[in-house]
């Protein structure tokens, strides 16, 4: 038995959650619904404009792991910070949700910081995430070791981090170390945006080394430039063994071996849409790695998508198992 069964690698971050109105997001030039990366000095310009807010740690692969590890699995984490305060409130929480954590820390003299993520969740539970990446963006190979990778069944790459400078590299060498010891390679789409940043990128990967792809509508159709949902999905079922793309209020569409399941949405208030697929994400791979068929894993997926978004955070703040046994689901 592998000592892991998740191992994920992306963001390591702190969210700053804020409420606000719509009309602040236009007096403060923030994009509705989207990520947008913002520099040091925006940073510090927006965190003096929200007002109250809650700093937790995050990263959306990072939230994933800690759902992983809030479910009992065997999971670390690869993503980097700076040996700051940031740094180390990220590195205590992830440890004690379960996890191994143990990337080498930027040293204090590095001129970047901790990354952080402005999340204003407007009252429709809509999130607007203005992120400063910081050292984050400079997850390097480096950082990736190649026998932990190798004692993965499957590791969990978050599309985020295309957006450094040596993050594919980093992907590749821990792609290269999982699957030649006979591991999986799962990622998710992240942002539409993204998408449209490293389609070429993406696709390359998609087609040459994923098992598992996590993503939502927007995302399908951004990856493949077309309108036709379906077709989409038809697209990367040709490139994909498995694939989990999530449809907001209609629930997920799995897709492997020529199946295709539909499953509904669980009704929820939402409060914070935050975390939502990174949730899914990682109730969908517990469920995968502890031997559930698809079709229940993605029940598993949407249970834990509607607690997260029940509430301000992209942590679990109910027992997940516990929901699981109450549907009958483990």
């Amino acid at each position: 038995m592998k000592k892991y069964q998740v191992v994920g690698i992306g963001n390591a971050m702190v969210d700053v959650l804020a409420r606000a109105e719509d009309a602040f997001l236009a007096e403060a030039g923030v994009e509705k619904g989207i990520m947008q990366l913002i520099d040091m000095d925006r940073a510090v310009d927006l965190y003096g404009r929200v007002g109250p807010a809650q700093e937790v740690s995050g990263g959306s692969a990072a939230n994933t792991i800690a759902g992983i590890a809030h479910l009992g699995g065997r999971t670390a984490y690869v993503g980097k910070v700076k040996d700051d305060q940031l740094g180390a409130i990220f590195a205590h929480d992830l440890r004690a949700q379960g996890a191994d954590y143990a990337t080498r820390m930027a040293p204090k003299t590095e001129e970047a910081e901790t990354g952080r993520c402005i999340v204003i969740v407007t009252p429709d539970g809509e999130r607007s995430m203005n992120t400063y990446l910081g050292v984050t963006e400079f997850l390097s190979p480096d950082d990736i070791d190649p026998a932990q990778m190798a004692d993965a069944e499957w590791i969990y790459l978050e599309g985020y981090r295309f957006d450094g400078p040596d993050s594919h590299a980093a992907f590749a060498k821990a792609i290269a170390a999982c699957k030649g010891a006979g591991g999986r390679v799962s990622i998710t789409l992240s942002d539409p945006f993204c998408i449209e940043r490293h389609r070429d990128a993406f696709r390359d990967m998609i087609r040459d080394h994923v098992d598992l792809l996590f993503c939502n509508r927007a995302e399908m159709l951004s990856m493949y430039q077309t309108d036709d949902f379906d077709a989409a999905l038809a697209q990367a079922a040709a490139h994909v063994g498995i694939i989990a793309c999530t449809d907001s209020a209609d629930g997920v569409h799995v897709l492997s071996d020529g199946q295709r399941w539909h499953v509904p949405a669980v009704p929820t208030q939402i409060v914070d849409a935050t975390g939502a697929g990174d949730l899914f994400a990682g109730a969908f791979l517990w469920g995968l790695t502890n031997g559930y068929d698809l079709e229940t894993c993605g029940k598993m997926g949407n249970l834990a998508a509607s607690e997260v978004i029940s509430h301000i955070g992209a942590r679990p703040q109910a027992d997940l198992m516990a929901m699981f046994r109450d549907q009958g689901l483990v």
